[in-house]
């Protein structure tokens, strides 16, 4: 959640922020008035609370009865404030936590991810001398992507990685952890059910009781992870991070799962958009200085791009607008991946900064020149299961191979993929 201070401090700029992340500013005014009313009620309390003490010193004994119908009626007016404070102050709470992060004053006003803003693009689209087919054409071809049967087992948005695919995949989700490893990021493995309250406090859900996104087991207080930044980040829950560890930084595995509520009619063919995938993450706590967590983003895209160019597939960076931001980020950038056989780039990764908004609400600080601080956290993918899409697509040959990338080979053991009669 954001600084409360900056209610009163700079209610404009709140304004403004709820303005170009097209909720509506009353929002704001709304707040006000329920902050104008929660001081009164403090105020209220704690003058009483005051007569309390005022009292409580004028005994010299026993008190007489005046004093005691004097401080019971203190303590009865006291009682009939704190229904009235309780409710206010979680009308408060409730309106505080509905305002998203300040994006960055770079970040584009747009209404959704059409209107994003291309700042870079890398690598050649490749020209085929034939028609290139998509992941699910070639998989389906080579036996080595089975939908059909998940569907059977599992039901929509769902599949198999098989033989050579599989393999495929596990080397480049190897290959992306340890590369991270070497470079100093801690390699760790999350649990990926987790308690609703932390999801609650990672800050992406404006309503605490409807999630359409996530898998939820009621029962026991507990989702299924949509990606590990939900875990990991609140590792440190309530913990100060000392100023030798940071920057801290994570590369995570783990299995992810999402409803993908909203987007059906999208993708519902072949295995871009599933319910479940793999997912190797970069997640960072720095200090909490904007130009440094920054500066950290900046950093991270340059992991995803190394990464991207080393598998050799063509891609653009994206500039993400204010519609398309999730509701703790200051800013994101999306990296897309040319698609041969749908003909255009598709977002692969992302790579974002969320600031104090997430650590702010998990109570994570550290402590500077003497003073303990919010840390800022961020986020960014550094492999999925479509990369392996990816690679199907943009290295597919005429007679229905598949050249992999050199950097996976040792970890494969066999450069291509040859066609081959179904089992």
């Amino acid at each position: 959640m954001i600084d409360s201070r900056l209610l009163t401090q700079n209610p404009d700029l709140l304004r403004d922020t709820c303005r170009r992340r097209q909720i509506d500013p009353s929002l704001i005014d709304r707040l006000l008035k329920v902050d104008s009313q929660r001081r009164q009620l403090i105020q209220d309390s704690e003058n009483i609370k005051t007569q309390q003490n005022k009292l409580a010193r004028s005994f010299s004994g026993k008190p007489d009865p005046h004093q005691i119908k004097q401080g019971k009626n203190l303590k009865l007016a006291l009682s009939r404030l704190e229904p009235d404070s309780k409710a206010v102050q979680q009308e408060f709470n409730h309106l505080l936590l509905q305002i998203p992060n300040l994006p960055a004053p770079d970040v584009p006003e747009g209404k959704n991810d059409s209107q994003n803003v291309k700042i870079k693009t890398w690598g050649e689209i490749p020209k085929f001398k034939f028609k290139p087919q998509d992941h699910v054409a070639l998989g389906e071809a080579l036996d080595i992507i089975d939908i059909r049967r998940a569907a059977k087992v599992s039901g929509t948005r769902m599949g198999y990685f098989k033989a050579e695919a599989a393999v495929l995949e596990m080397a480049l989700l190897f290959w992306v952890f340890q590369s991270l490893t070497k470079k100093g990021f801690r390699g760790n493995i999350p649990p990926v059910i987790f308690k609703k309250e932390m999801e609650w406090k990672m800050g992406y859900q404006a309503d605490p009781d409807s999630w359409p996104e996530m898998y939820q087991f009621p029962e026991d207080g507990l989702v299924l992870a949509s990606s590990s930044e939900h875990t990991v980040i609140p590792m440190h829950a309530d913990e100060v991070l000392t100023a030798k560890e940071l920057p801290l930084r994570y590369v995570n595995f783990s299995s992810c799962f999402r409803r993908e509520a909203g987007s059906y009619g999208k993708d519902n063919t072949g295995l871009f958009r599933v319910h479940q995938f793999n997912k190797v993450e970069m997640n960072v706590f720095t200090t909490p200085d904007l130009k440094i967590s920054d500066q950290e983003t900046l950093s991270l895209l340059q992991e995803e791009e190394e990464i991207v160019q080393a598998l050799g597939l063509p891609y653009q960076v994206m500039n993400c607008c204010t519609g398309d931001l999730p509701r703790p980020n200051r800013r994101m950038y999306d990296l897309e991946v040319w698609f041969p056989g749908q003909g255009r780039f598709r977002e692969t990764h992302s790579c974002s900064n969320c600031t104090d908004y997430q650590t702010r609400r998990l109570n994570i600080k550290t402590r500077l020149s003497g003073k303990l601080e919010f840390v800022h956290a961020l986020n960014a993918t550094a492999a999925t299961d479509r990369l392996v899409l990816a690679i199907l697509e943009n290295n597919q040959r005429k007679d229905g191979s598949i050249e992999i990338p050199k950097v996976l080979r040792p970890l494969t053991g066999f450069s291509e993929i040859k066609p081959k009669h179904p089992v």
